[in-house]
């Protein structure tokens, strides 16, 4: 390990958000999704994924989603063991935490416009765009034609604009009604990446659709579908974690780097991301293995 993403779900993890999920695991819990770092060792039965050749000593950025599903595992560890699928090789000319920043937020992203299954030319709302999620987001579906509304701060608007967001609609109370101001009849859909939820839902058209995160049980009516989005369920997915692998490389999403620490200063890192108002991953970093520190 050198890099390992702080989000949201570890602060989850930590505080007991999750604890309906974890009641029957025993800890001790680790957090950590998003890992970059160098392959130690590889299963003998294992040569390629995806037509990948994988070696030892090969820099590659990974997504631990499966190997444990109670967090013994995670990724705030010097060593994660992972599925091949789950990695690819880091993206050209980027640094260990730019790496370890994006893929997590990204395949979320991914999932949720896979979901949506929307045309080019239609309409979509980003809440929360500024963020990790929300800005992936709205790269991905300006790159693939779609109209897209973001929810946002001012500061933020110019941003967004470079992201590919048609138009930036301020953030609070008022939001939905500002939407419909741009859009009349309502979004075609929604990746409500801020859990706006049913504040949110008026601004959809009858018969759209919302992707939503975390929990909400809410049934927003008129026809709308809700789509839950668990990005653990295409920890796997090896040719969409490829994908965005070359995405990256090619300038169609960026890094986003907030902030690097140590890993000792984990409990710090959380700190920061329940602040929130972040621009980006923290990320925390790993010193390279050594025989010393091995043993």
């Amino acid at each position: 390990m050198r890099a390992a993403g702080v989000n949201p779900a570890d602060v989850m993890l930590r505080d007991g958000s999750l604890a309906e999920w974890y009641r029957d695991a025993e800890p001790p819990f680790v957090p950590g999704m998003d890992v970059a770092g160098t392959i130690d060792e590889i299963a003998g039965d294992v040569e390629s994924v995806s037509g990948q050749s994988l070696s030892l000593g090969m820099e590659v950025v990974g997504i631990v989603g499966i190997v444990d599903n109670h967090g013994r595992h995670g990724g705030y560890s010097e060593y994660v063991v992972l599925p091949a699928e789950s990695v690819t090789s880091t993206p050209a000319g980027t640094t260990f935490p730019q790496a370890a920043s994006f893929l997590m937020n990204a395949l979320t992203a991914r999932y949720a416009l896979d979901a949506l299954g929307l045309w080019p030319g239609a309409t979509l709302l980003v809440t929360g765009a500024a963020g990790a999620v929300g800005g992936y987001t709205v790269q991905f579906a300006a790159s693939e034609g779609l109209r897209v509304i973001a929810v946002a701060s001012e500061a933020d608007g110019e941003l967004l604009r470079s992201f590919g967001a048609e138009a930036v609609v301020p953030r609070g109370d008022g939001a939905a009604q500002h939407v419909l101001d741009l859009a009349p009849t309502g979004v075609d859909a929604v990746v409500d990446t801020a859990m706006l939820h049913e504040r949110i839902a008026p601004a959809v058209c009858d018969d759209g659709q919302i992707a939503v995160f975390r929990f909400w049980d809410g049934s927003p009516g008129r026809g709308i579908t809700v789509h839950p989005v668990n990005v653990r369920t295409r920890a796997t997915d090896n040719v969409a974690i490829t994908r965005l692998r070359e995405q990256f490389e090619s300038g169609v999403l960026t890094p986003r780097v907030a902030a690097t620490l140590p890993a000792g200063q984990a409990a710090q890192a959380h700190r920061i991301v329940e602040e929130g108002c972040l621009r980006g991953r923290v990320v925390l970093t790993f010193q390279p293995a050594t025989p010393e520190s091995t043993g």
